[in-house]
This record gives C-alpha cells, structure tokens and sequence, in this order.
C-alpha cells in the first residue's frame, strides 16, 4: 500500500514519464529538453538559473485535496483494517521555458502528448520509492481551471504569468502505519462492580 511517500513519487512519475517520451522524440529538433520539478521559491530568476537549464519543462505542485469521491470508500476500507486511507487529487502545473515562443509550443506540445498518450500510470511506471500496491495507478486528467484562477497561482508566485497547463493526478493514496507488535490500542473490555440485577 502507498505510504506517505506517494506525494513525493507521484511527481516524479510524471517526470520520468515526460522525460522518456522526450527522449523518444524530441519537441525541439537536437535540443534536448530538460524536465524540473519545482517548488514556489525556485520560481525566483535566481534559483531558476542554477536549477533549470533551459529548454525546459517544469512540473510544479500546487494544490494537494482530498479526492471527494474516494474519500468515504477508503473511510470504510479502514474501518475494516485498523488504518487510515486518505485519498488525494495532486494539481499541477506544467510549464515550458524556452528562448522564444515557438520552442515554447513545441515544448508544451509535446508534453501534453505525452501525457494524453499515456493517462494511466502503473507497474513500472509508477516510481519505486513508495510502497505502491501491485493494483495502484495514477491518473493524469488535463484539469479545467479558468484563466483569472490561473492568474492567482502566479500572483502568489515570485515569477511573472507563464503559459501553463493545469493537470491533476488522482488518486494517490496515503495509508496510515502499520501498528508493530504491542502498538495495538487494547480491546475494550467493561467491567461493572457493585451493581446487583433487580
């Protein structure tokens, strides 16, 4: 079952995804493309030229929620095995650094092919540093966010508004510890004293 590492594997799914459909076929004819996760402070022009060589494509996790129709399904799935199952929708955003406008497209382009070719992520696809189950997958659906919403996310951001593509990842599941030998909570057990039946 997925642990809280999920989070973490789930972006870099997607980029390893991006990257080997890249190698496959280049969006900028003899350039190679470079495919970055991100945080918000790397948007600053700074960090983003030490960690993004560009041509690029970046990957950045901005939203984490709870997926609201699998949350009560995983709820009973727990009360059954004595642990918890929080289900997430991972929403990010993908964007394409280039020297010009059309390296832009092509880059943004490609990617968005990539991903509609292969919307499900699962087996050896998925990144091994979570405890996956042999079941699991992932899906990569383009997300619906309107424009003057996307203008928010970059107003919080330390970058001027980038062409980008909104896409969520459902569902990525976060199980709850095993309990280890003795950490069960105790049976509960009643015991009455001095009560006598009429």
């Amino acid at each position: 079952m997925a642990g809280f590492r999920s989070v973490s594997a789930t972006g870099r799914s997607i980029r390893r995804l991006v990257e080997m459909r890249f190698r496959d076929d280049e969006p900028i004819t003899g350039t190679p493309t470079s495919v970055a996760i991100l945080r918000t402070e790397d948007f600053d022009a700074t960090n983003m030229a030490l960690l993004v060589a560009r041509p690029a494509l970046t990957i950045f996790l901005y939203r984490v929620d709870f997926n609201k129709t699998m949350r009560a399904a995983w709820s009973a799935v727990g009360l059954n095995d004595g642990r918890s199952h929080l289900a997430l929708d991972l929403h990010y955003l993908i964007t394409a650094w280039a020297n010009n406008a059309e390296n832009e497209h092509l880059i943004l382009g490609r990617a968005m092919q990539a991903i509609e070719d292969t919307p499900i992520l699962t087996g050896p696809l998925l990144m091994q540093a979570s405890d996956w189950a042999p079941s699991e997958s992932l899906q990569l659906v383009l997300e619906d966010v309107d424009t003057e919403s996307l203008m928010r996310i970059f107003d919080s951001l330390p970058v001027d508004y980038r062409l980008s593509v909104p896409y969520v990842a459902r569902v990525t599941r976060i199980d709850g510890a095993r309990p280890g030998p003795g950490q069960r909570d105790p049976d509960v057990v009643t015991a009455v004293t001095g009560g006598r039946p009429r």
